[in-house]
């Protein structure tokens, strides 16, 4: 037997969500000594004291490896690597607090997926601007299908990790490395990093066609198209197109378009059920990350004029109060259009 294991770390994980808290025990299953950390000072002492997080990943015991921490500065003294694991809405804000706390050169890793509106900047991106000038060594990308609750149950994953520097990204996948969580690598940062937000949009999409009631054949239709969306996207902004036919594309997209453990599809579910996007977000008590992107997405496609009818119908949904089933209607009855042009220009091959 291969054994994948890495000499024994301090790690810190900043967010103490539900995906924070599955990769925590993915590196203490590894041996690794985590600190996961949160800006709440009850679920740090209440995880501490009870060696579980109820509230993100309920009936989940934790490893005493696992240490809980409410002081920032705490959590990092000391570390090298560095896994970001909070709403992309808040990446800004913790990278400023990290900033002037770092005394030794650390890897960030950050394990999330979204496009910033506005500046229409990756997580990557955000990263490095914000720790400018500080002792940040590389940034690096985990992505992939993977969802917190399954990850949690050790049941078998598979994920890719990215970065300018790959080795730095080879180091972090012995870091995760074992016989539940299997990790590849893939040198296509941009494709990883668009592939992993993108795919929340179509997922909001095919909750809204399952709230609808509109079945199989309606979410295999979204499913392939969007994939042809973000490719197209993707492309654009100097994606490696192979990339996503792999599992931070189609694989991402599969799993977040079908599971009920997607907050994207259970709130585009809602939506096509005929409920409102602030109820639902006042409900949801976690970040959907779709809804942000889609804004991005849509301002991206129309600043390079990238043909995005999925991201543009889903767009007036959220942000314009135009009702779902219009929105697919319209979707529905656009100009015909040859759906083998998307390989020519996206692939450059001629079929």
């Amino acid at each position: 037997m291969v054994a994948y294991l890495s000499v024994n770390q301090k790690v810190c994980i900043l967010g103490a969500g539900s995906w924070g808290t599955a990769l925590s025990l993915v590196l203490a299953d590894n041996g690794h000594e985590v600190r996961l950390w949160t800006h709440k000072k009850e679920q740090a002492e209440l995880i501490n004291l009870s060696n579980m997080n109820e509230a993100y990943l309920p009936g989940i015991s934790l490893s005493k490896l696992v240490v809980a921490y409410d002081n920032l500065e705490e959590a990092i003294s000391g570390i090298e690597t560095i896994i970001v694991a909070v709403p992309t809405k808040a990446i800004r804000d913790v990278m400023k607090k990290l900033k002037p706390l770092l005394k030794q050169p650390v890897t960030i890793v950050h394990v999330c997926k979204g496009i910033e509106p506005g500046t229409f900047l990756r997580i990557s991106e955000m990263i490095e601007e914000e720790l400018e000038g500080s002792s940040m060594k590389d940034v690096v990308v985990l992505s992939g299908p993977s969802h917190a609750e399954e990850v949690s149950l050790r049941h078998p994953t598979t994920v890719a990790v990215s970065s300018k520097n790959m080795e730095a990204a080879e180091k972090v996948r012995t870091l995760f490395m074992n016989k539940h969580f299997r990790v590849y690598t893939n040198a296509d940062l941009i494709g990883v990093e668009i592939g992993g937000a993108l795919k929340n949009v179509i997922a909001l999409a095919a909750g809204v066609s399952d709230g609808l009631g509109y079945g199989d054949n309606a979410k295999a239709a979204l499913i392939t198209r969007g994939l042809a969306e973000i490719a197209r996207l993707g492309v654009r902004l100097g994606a490696n197109p192979l990339t996503f036919s792999g599992l931070t594309g189609i694989g991402d997209l599969i799993v977040t378009c079908t599971s009920v453990h997607s907050r994207n599809w259970r709130t585009g579910n809602r939506l096509g059920k005929g409920e409102k996007l602030d109820e639902i977000l006042g409900k949801m008590g976690q970040a959907v990350e779709g809804v942000r992107t889609t804004q991005a997405a849509y301002q991206i496609a129309e600043k390079y004029k990238v043909s995005m009818p999925i991201t543009n119908s889903l767009y007036r949904v959220l942000f314009e109060d135009v009702s779902p089933k219009d929105a697919v209607d319209e979707l529905m009855m656009r100009d015909k259009t040859q759906e083998m042009e998307d390989y020519v220009n996206i692939f450059g091959i001629e079929v």
